[in-house]
């Protein structure tokens, strides 16, 4: 089976606030930085046969941290660029609340297509052809990481669920969190979403790179959640939260962080 790590780049000054889109010249800020830093040290471990990316700015610095010590150049892909959102880019998502589309995006966006940009079902459709491309390109035991945005991730994912896209807004990808496919002849299985945990998690994809120590910042289950919690959902969402935890080690937000908001994600 191929495995595809798919990763959402870093965080940016206009993570959150704005709709970044296709802006150019959006860099990793400081803490997007570290964010790609530790993504390295968590996959570190992992054989990777390719490191594709998003020709934007943000995802290209976010897979270079990975390429570091390794043996590979970061390819760029047109296909895995964000959504074209058009007249919305660069407004700040609380304007953008305000629009007669934005309901739409929220309960039907397979329906919307963005003033003056992309529809979200081509945005789909460009993204998992990619990602079908690539897994014939590389062949059934390649281990491959693509760095992408959060709705071009989110569309994949459904995808690979058998969701309709109308449900996509229900699965989260945050900065720099980890999901993982592996994709059989008959049918993808997903095994981690929107993770953002050590790399035993990952071990077995591929197998280890050679001459590789684990990295110091890749702590093993034991040391990273010492005794087992409770376990909440939120409502909103299909991320998993741990109560008292940070980082949560399967992904998600932990306990006091913002609530998670469903919509075209702040890149």
């Amino acid at each position: 089976m191929t495995t595809l790590l798919l990763v959402r780049h870093g965080l940016t000054d206009l993570t959150g606030p704005v709709l970044a889109g296709r802006t150019p010249g959006v860099h990793l800020s400081e803490a997007g930085r570290a964010q790609a830093t530790a993504l390295a040290g968590r996959v570190a471990g992992v054989r990777l046969d390719a490191i594709v990316s998003s020709p934007l700015e943000r995802c290209r610095e976010t897979a270079q941290a990975v390429a570091e010590g390794r043996e590979l150049e970061v390819i760029t892909d047109e296909r895995f660029i964000e959504c074209g959102y058009g007249d919305w880019t660069g407004r700040p998502l609380k304007e953008l609340a305000k629009e007669p589309l934005w309901p739409v995006v929220q309960a039907h966006p397979s329906a919307v297509t963005f003033p003056g940009g992309e529809s979200l079902a081509e945005m789909q459709h460009r993204a998992v052809a990619a990602v079908r491309e690539w897994n014939r390109r590389l062949g059934e035991k390649a281990v491959y990481l693509v760095c992408s945005h959060g709705d071009v991730i989110k569309a994949i994912v459904a995808d690979a669920l058998g969701l309709h896209l109308d449900h996509f807004q229900r699965i989260t990808a945050d900065p720099a969190a980890l999901t993982v496919i592996r994709y059989a002849p008959l049918r993808p299985f997903v095994h981690r979403i929107n993770d953002m945990g050590g790399i035993e998690a990952f071990r077995g994809f591929g197998g280890e790179r050679r001459g590789r120590k684990t990295s110091p910042g890749a702590m093993p289950p034991s040391a990273a959640d010492p005794e087992p919690r409770k376990v909440r959902l939120c409502r909103s969402s299909t991320t998993t939260h741990r109560r008292g935890s940070s980082p949560v080690p399967w992904g998600g937000r932990a306990r006091g962080s913002s609530s998670c908001r469903p919509g075209p994600r702040a890149d």
